[in-house]
């Protein structure tokens, strides 16, 4: 989000200052690399032992699971409904995955409209899944279609923002409940979720600003869950750990069942999936499950690159003085981890991992425990300018609707119109120097 800075002081080190340009964006756990391979990198310095078992839990990432039976014991259990193979296949490269449906990394998640505990749709469930393991029983074919809008500038200079809608054919088993909305998601990056899985509640619950006490605009606020867990991934800041993360994609998104995710997500419309042939009780053990989550907690961050650069610099300063960092929070602090490269590092993530109102122009009508149909969590930005190299792509906000990071800033609504005006406001040269700052990330 872009709007007004906020006071941070246990935080960044100096109420009212900038913290300095770090390189080491991800502290002790960056890694210099501007290749291709820049988002996949382990944390230097690891034991021998914690190396082993990251490229291990890396072969399992990677790995395509199949249908059931099958010869690979232990990699069977696909499906029957899903719409990934593989972790990768989604965060290919452990990067970003772009908006194009029929392809690993982009899916729709449905939710009966409305206000209340949010449900699933009742036929189709919390999304649609576009494969199968058996033929026509996939649930449908998800289609986008664009419109294009030119926005001007105060100087006269324009951004085309491309206007996204989504519609499905082929329902294989009825149509959809008629208040049931769709909310289009892209697969995020995945480097340095062990840092911010190791930032403290405190800290989060320090930077909420539920009634925007300071007057600056900002409400940021935690999705708890149900549990009273505090949700700190996903779109919605609605997963609270890398855990829940990976068992939910597994059965999600796989049709993987795990000890934490046992049974799948089958509708009453759909039972006689369960008759058909599984990989086991559960699908996927907690050791290949634990595996994974100690190789997301360990991949690295890319170093930010020319950051003594005059234009990266100017650009830093403007960033802040439009409001910018108010949400994408500079600097924040981890605690204490039993990985020493993750404990007590100085990190600068910009972000909050709060939830924060965009407006209606970015609203999905989709409630997630505690966030509304136009709340987002604030995305992290360091790795920003990489993905080109890695990705091949910049394709950026929840549904990748945004084909730059300019028209990312000008759909910004809500709590950052403020900011996005004034970003608007700035000339020319002032506004290419604020994305030369980000690009630099």
């Amino acid at each position: 989000m872009w709007w007004m800075l906020v006071a941070c002081a246990p935080f960044t080190g100096s109420l009212g200052r900038l913290p300095e340009l770090d390189p080491q964006s991800g502290g002790q756990a960056s890694v210099d690399d501007q290749t291709v391979h820049a988002y996949a990198l382990a944390i230097r310095g690891l034991e021998r032992s914690e190396q082993r078992a990251f490229s291990v839990g890396n072969a399992f990432f990677n790995d395509n699971w199949v249908s059931a039976p099958a010869s690979t014991e232990g990699r069977d259990g696909l499906g029957p409904l899903f719409n990934a193979r593989s972790c990768s296949s989604c965060h290919f490269k452990d990067g970003r995955a772009a908006p194009v449906p029929g392809q690993a990394g982009f899916l729709l998640r449905l939710r009966l409209s409305g206000e209340g505990v949010a449900q699933p749709d009742p036929i189709y469930g919390g999304q649609i899944q576009d494969f199968s393991i058996v033929p026509e029983t996939e649930e449908a074919a998800v289609h986008i279609d664009v419109t294009d809008k030119v926005v001007t500038y105060p100087d006269g200079q324009q951004v085309t923002m491309h206007v996204p809608s989504y519609r499905l054919s082929d329902l294989r088993y009825g149509e959809l409940h008629p208040e049931t909305v769709m909310s289009p998601r892209v697969a995020p990056a995945v480097f340095g979720l062990g840092l911010l899985a190791a930032i403290p509640e405190a800290t989060l619950t320090a930077l909420e600003d539920v009634s925007d006490h300071n007057n600056d605009g900002i409400s940021g606020r935690i999705n708890r869950l149900a549990d009273g867990q505090v949700g700190r991934f996903g779109w919605k800041a609605d997963v609270p750990s890398l855990i829940a993360q990976t068992t939910g994609a597994f059965v999600h998104d796989m049709g993987i069942t795990s000890t934490r995710e046992p049974d799948h997500p089958h509708t009453e419309a759909q039972v006689a999936l369960d008759e058909l042939p599984h990989g086991g009780l559960p699908e996927v053990d907690d050791q290949k499950v634990d595996r994974i989550v100690g190789y997301l907690e360990r991949i690295a961050v890319p170093y930010s690159r020319d950051v003594d650069g005059l234009e990266v610099r100017k650009g830093r300063r403007l960033f802040s003085r439009v409001g910018c960092d108010g949400c994408h929070i500079p600097e924040l602090r981890t605690g204490v981890h039993a990985v020493s490269q993750l404990s007590e590092q100085r990190i600068q993530p910009y972000t909050d991992l709060l939830l924060h109102d965009m407006g209606a122009d970015l609203a999905d009508g989709f409630a997630s425990h505690t966030a509304n149909g136009q709340e987002w969590r604030t995305p992290p930005l360091w790795g920003l300018g990489l993905m080109p190299v890695v990705n091949g792509h910049t394709r950026l906000l929840h549904d990748g609707r945004a084909h730059s990071i300019e028209e990312a800033i000008v759909w910004h609504g809500g709590e950052a119109m403020q900011s996005r005006e004034a970003f608007m406001a700035l000339d020319a040269k002032e506004r290419s120097q604020v994305l030369r700052f980000l690009e630099s990330l």
